[in-house]
Parts: C-alpha cells; structure tokens; sequence
C-alpha cells in the first residue's frame, strides 16, 4: 500500500487521523526509504522532504534513527544513501514466499533456453513487484533485479494483471493513474489503455511493443494457482531490433505458456 504524502500525525485529509492504532513514525519512516529509487540513490533531507511531503525535521529524525539501525548512510553528513542492510527488510518476504523460493530454476531454464531475459513480478499497489528473474542480458536502460518496481499500466506483466481485477478495483486503478507518454508508441488514454486490457484478458497475453522504452519488446503471461485465481506474471522481454512482435507470439508465447503451466503446479 502506497503511503499517503502528507503529515501523517496530524495533516489535512489523512486517511488514518483519529486511528490509535497508526503509527505516524514507522509510516514516515517507510516513506523515507522508499523515497530512494534506481534514478535517485542519493538524497539530502530537502529532497526528501519535496518528495514525499513530509515537513524536514521529520525527514531529519527518520534519517537519524535508520542511520542508527544500519539502513542508510551519508559519507558528507548531506546526500544519504541506502546501506546494504536495508535488503533484510524485503528478504523476509522473499525467503517466505513459494513463488519467490521456488521458480528460479524454471526461469533460469527458460531464459537459457530462449536466451532472453524472463521475469515474475506480482501487483503491489500501482506497481508491479518484481520478485524473480533470470536475466541473459541488459535490454532496459535502468536495472531490473529482484525487487524493483515499474507502473503497471505500462508494462506486459502490470497489464496481464490488471486485465484479471475485479471491475471496482480495476475501475479504482484506471480513475487514479497519471498516464505518461513514455515513446511514440505509449498508450495515451484510459479508454485505449481499458480497450487494451480487454484484449489481454480474452487473448491470455499481453504484448508490450516498445510503449515503455524504445527498443524493448515484451510479452507476458498469468500465473494462476491451483484456486485458479491470477497471483503473478511472467514475461520474456527481447531487443525490438532483433526480434520483432510477431516472432515473439509464434516462438515466445508458446514457450512461456509451457513455462507458465510449470510454475503454476508450485502454487500452493
């Protein structure tokens, strides 16, 4: 769940004013963190503060305590850093959940095979949540690993999911989203965008032709678990250059159909 960016203790139109239950600080303090992306590693408290909107003494003291506890750092006292202990925080996820644990060597099987780069992510929020991979070689200009994160809307995977929600979450997703024109090639409305996941849900697949970045293609499959019910995506992602839109439904797809049926039967 996205963290809502305002001042959490007491600002205007919080959504968890007057629950005694919330904790402002440890909300803060996950903002913060999550305040740092591929693009931005470094980040001074004003920064940070301009991001997220919380007021900089708070954005001060939540540095101040995750720099005690071993989460960030900042060699000049001003421009912080994450450290590598804040990977314990999504290790404990990743080390307890089966798809996580458990489709390595199929991806790994896949990707050599193809000699493409596969991926699984599942939904968080507006985003999805990349939580395995098997990478064959770099084809994106920011680095994808475990753990990264893209806007839905605009990727193969994010789409497979969608096209799977309920029509009120799927309608909740579609009246809340900034849509950006990332190349020539982005979908630019909501109507095409909901057109689109339309198709994806009736054809099983959803391709993405260079609408995210231009020279990437991907297309992407569901994981459906026993209960039948949609729990992740796993796409191959390919230079446009070398292989082109129909290639990856006639070679691609059926691969990671059989790949998909596989990972499904670990899904308990």
């Amino acid at each position: 769940m996205e963290i809502q960016r305002d001042e959490l203790a007491a600002g205007e139109g919080d959504p968890f004013k007057g629950d005694p239950n919330f904790m402002a600080s440890l909300a803060r303090g996950l903002e913060v963190i999550q305040a740092f992306t591929p693009q931005r590693r470094q980040l001074s408290i004003s920064q940070i503060s301009q991001k997220t909107g919380i007021p900089r003494a708070a954005v001060r003291r939540c540095l101040y305590t995750l720099g005690k506890l071993g989460f960030v750092y900042a060699d000049d006292g001003k421009n912080y850093q994450l450290r590598p202990r804040i990977l314990s925080l999504g290790h404990a996820y990743l080390a307890s959940t089966p798809l996580a644990k458990s489709t390595q060597p199929v991806l790994k099987h896949l990707s050599e095979m193809l000699n493409e780069s596969c991926s699984i992510a599942t939904l968080d929020g507006d985003d999805i949540l990349y939580i395995a991979r098997a990478s064959s070689s770099r084809i994106m200009t920011i680095d994808l690993d475990i753990g990264s994160r893209l806007p839905a809307w605009s990727t193969s995977m994010g789409r497979v999911l969608l096209s799977y929600l309920p029509d009120e979450q799927l309608n909740d997703f579609l009246g809340r989203i900034t849509m950006i024109r990332y190349t020539p090639q982005t979908v630019d409305s909501v109507s095409k965008l909901r057109e689109e996941l339309k198709r994806v849900r009736q054809q099983g697949y959803a391709l993405n032709d260079q609408e995210l970045e231009m020279g990437l293609r991907s297309i992407a499959v569901p994981l459906v678990n026993p209960d039948g019910a949609v729990v992740a995506a796993l796409n191959v992602g390919v230079h446009a250059g070398q292989v082109s839109a129909q290639e990856l439904r006639s070679r691609v797809l059926p691969k990671l159909q059989e790949a998909a049926q596989e990972l499904s039967l670990l899904l308990k």
